[in-house]
């Protein structure tokens, strides 16, 4: 009998490939590619049934009334809300994050919560019970009725489950760490997180139970091990944030039984995760009056409004080529935004460095923030701040012109709630303006005042504005504008 040919997985997408190589053609990672068991040798999931045939299908008419789903609420609102509602039985729910971060804190604190409705069953592969003990302590939940186990055999883990009637929450901490024992390969390799994985959510769809996987990330930020665990399981959860903020976002990118890009913000404790209900009052608490370069954005994360504050500092390179740093945004997207305001609205940042930080640890992907981020890349430039009561969203394109963004209504009313006094807005489509409602400027929405802009030149005219009530020479006609400092050609 011929020997079979062995195979090189490559650990980032898990394309197989007939010999080893340094670069991946599929995904094109570097130092990925690893040898594992040939594949006539690999058996399926913990055993295959033998003797056992095909079931014909129950086919089933798609019209007829749906049950609704079922949910278990943990108590831990800023959870509930990222999950749609609560944690839903026999699903798989995917937590992904940077070390540290908080992944293991904020599973142990829903356990904690949730133990008194349901049996909770915490199982950890990288830590002894004793440390899981210490941080229950810390947290100040170590009389919760939480179950701990520490195993990374799936065969004991799926052995252990089995005996568990009625609703019950297993946590594994990590997928990584677990492997099936009829695989020759390492645990955390491709074919050991796909197996382990499918063998678990087999189970949670089988029992009932409601099943949570802790993945280790990339450097990338991505959750390490096969793209297809993502495609596996029920919901996808980021956990982000900066470790010099004590700010940590729990973001759902995908979700089966709710909405997807939904937040949830919590602060980092010396016991644990704090919920914060008022994201926005938190992000904006620490706002200088004085301070150039800065600018409101009304987003929407999810189903939530939320107004975060953008900060940018333009200042002279002394170097041919200037950088440009982004924290919290996308870079390219910044490109495009500098490009937009030099070819359109002749605005000079060629010689300036440009630096750009969302306020808080929090990252946003949504492009109503164009305008926002415009408004404050003018006034470092010119030196001339944006109104204290002010918030701004709007899509810009390239043209230059100021396109409408959805739930308009949201982004005003929760300005007003927080105290704004003024938006500045895209200009309303015919139709979708109320009744009443002046179409430049005056009181728009929830009572606050909308000022209308269709394109970068009215942004720009709005600072042109600004420096004349502030005394300050105005900004150069579209094409005259000479960069920092020269924006302004002098002072009155």
């Amino acid at each position: 009998m011929a020997r079979a040919a062995a195979r090189y997985v490559c650990q980032s997408c898990g394309a197989a490939h007939p010999r080893w190589s340094g670069r991946c053609e599929a995904c094109g990672a570097w130092n990925t590619i690893v040898e594992e068991a040939p594949r006539e040798s690999i058996p399926r999931g913990l055993g295959a049934a033998k003797g056992k045939h095909g079931r014909k299908l129950d086919l089933q008419p798609l019209a007829g009334a749906a049950d609704a789903t079922p949910r278990l609420v943990t108590g831990m609102a800023e959870f509930d809300r990222v999950c749609g509602g609560g944690l839903v039985s026999g699903s798989a729910l995917l937590l992904g994050g940077d070390p540290g971060i908080g992944k293991s804190t904020v599973l142990l604190q829903v356990a904690a919560r949730v133990a008194g409705k349901a049996q909770c069953i915490y199982v950890s592969g990288e830590e002894a019970i004793d440390q899981v003990r210490m941080r229950a302590e810390r947290l100040g939940v170590a009389d919760a009725k939480v179950k701990l186990a520490a195993a990374t055999s799936v065969r004991d883990i799926v052995a252990g489950l089995e005996e568990i009637e009625g609703p019950a929450i297993a946590v594994i901490d990590s997928i990584q760490t677990m492997y099936v024992d009829t695989l020759d390969s390492a645990p955390g390799t491709v074919a050991q997180v796909r197996a382990s994985a499918q063998e678990l959510i087999r189970l949670a769809k089988r029992k009932g139970l409601t099943v949570i996987l802790v993945g280790h990330v990339t450097k990338e930020g991505l959750i390490a091990g096969p793209r297809v665990l993502e495609h596996m399981v029920d919901t996808v959860l980021y956990f982000e944030g900066e470790r010099g903020h004590q700010f940590r976002i729990l973001r759902a990118v995908k979700n089966r039984f709710g909405p997807t890009d939904e937040i949830g913000v919590f602060e980092m404790g010396e016991r644990g995760l704090a919920e914060v209900p008022n994201p926005s009052a938190l992000f904006l608490g620490e706002r200088n009056t004085e301070t150039t370069g800065a600018a409101v954005f009304a987003g929407i994360e999810g189903t939530r409004p939320l107004l975060v504050e953008i900060q940018a500092l333009c200042a002279p390179s002394p170097m041919g080529t200037p950088r440009r740093a982004v924290v919290g945004w996308d870079s390219g997207r910044l490109a495009q935004i500098l490009a937009v305001l030099e070819a359109r609205g002749g605005l000079a940042f060629a010689g300036n460095e440009v630096y750009l930080n969302v306020a808080g640890g929090l990252r946003i992907v949504e492009p109503a923030a164009d305008l926002a981020v415009a408004a404050a890349l003018i006034s470092s430039l010119t030196d001339r701040a944006v109104p204290r009561a002010t918030v701004l969203f709007g899509e810009i394109g390239l043209s230059g012109e100021v396109r409408p963004v959805g739930h308009l209504a949201t982004r005003l009313k929760e300005a007003a709630k927080l105290g704004f006094a003024e938006a500045w807005i895209p200009k309303r489509r015919p139709g979708t303006q109320p009744a009443g409602k002046a179409p430049a400027s005056g009181a728009g929405e929830s009572g606050i005042a909308v000022r209308e802009v269709e394109h970068v030149r009215d942004l720009i005219a709005a600072f042109q504005d600004l420096a004349r009530a502030g005394q300050w020479s105005p900004l150069g006609t579209p094409g005259g504008a000479q960069g920092r400092r020269g924006a302004l050609p002098g002072r009155a």
